[in-house]
């Protein structure tokens, strides 16, 4: 039996105080990207194209068009944005600083309030890394910042034949179980300072991946890094630096670079359930 005033689970409501902080954190947020030259893009909440950015399709919450073409709830809005922009909106606009403010939804009722923005074309994750952190700043909360490289895990697996699986689900014990002394130290590794350390004990294949995320922990002078070199991202598009910005058990935000098509772009996503459940 379905009582008047449940709601489904997973899904949100804000009133009062919540409603009021949410729409403040919103606030700050676009104030910070108007102020570096983004604009704001509203994307529709049905897509066709949800399968190419989520890994598991069975999230998506589906549903057919009038010709009955197969389309779903909004569950990512990156590739989305940088699709209408180069391919809708081509004509119309020549800018590439976008920066959103809506839900997204996973199967089977699960709502999830972001703030994200995409700089297309442009390769430098450290452009949208400040952005976010400055977000964080005016918010005066601080939490981790974990930076990583999505090539690592790709480069290991096809090399050690280590499935995917053991990256996306951080099953350490099976590396270690590896016995190899390099890998353990990448495994263990930590502090962006440590890296220099463990350049000339790897494989050749991995070290310009580690001078990357070495370089971009240096642009960003954030004081609360780390470096997690064998973490793997879950989302289909991203190719190479990746980060997340998080407190405890809690992700509040996650960005990488990515490609969609011949475009490289940048962006992230600031995840505003997770701060005010924090109280942020």
């Amino acid at each position: 039996m379905i009582f008047e005033h449940e709601i489904p689970e997973g899904s949100k409501l804000y009133f009062g105080d919540a409603a009021r902080r949410k729409r403040e954190i919103e606030q700050i947020a676009s104030d910070v990207l108007y102020a570096d030259g983004f604009e704001e893009i509203v994307v529709p909440l049905f897509s066709y194209h949800q399968h190419e950015s989520v890994s598991d399709t069975n999230e998506l919450i589906r549903m057919g068009d009038r010709a009955n073409h197969e389309m779903s709830l909004r569950a990512d809005t990156t590739i989305d944005v940088v699709r209408i922009i180069s391919k809708r909106l081509g004509r119309n606009t020549d800018h590439r600083k976008w920066f959103y403010i809506q839900p997204v939804y996973r199967y089977p009722s699960n709502e999830q309030y972001q703030v994200g923005a995409e700089v297309i074309g442009e390769a430098d994750l450290s452009i949208a890394l400040t952005r976010s952190l400055e977000i964080f700043v005016r918010l005066e909360t601080t939490p981790l910042l974990q930076i990583s490289n999505i090539n690592i895990p790709k480069i290991l697996s096809g090399m050690l034949e280590i499935p995917m699986d053991d990256f996306r689900h951080i099953r350490i014990e099976n590396f270690l179980a590896l016995d190899i002394d390099w890998l353990t130290k990448l495994v263990y590794l930590q502090d962006p300072s440590e890296i220099d350390a463990v350049l000339p004990l790897v494989p050749e294949e991995l070290r310009a991946e580690l001078q990357k995320m070495k370089e971009l922990c240096q642009k960003i002078s954030y004081a609360k890094t780390v470096v997690a070199p064998l973490y793997y991202a879950k989302m289909l598009y991203y190719d190479e630096l990746y980060f997340r910005v998080i407190e405890g058990n809690e992700v509040y935000a996650s960005g990488g670079r990515y490609k969609n098509e011949d475009v490289t772009s940048v962006g992230f996503a600031i995840y505003t359930d997770a701060l005010l459940e924090a109280g942020v």
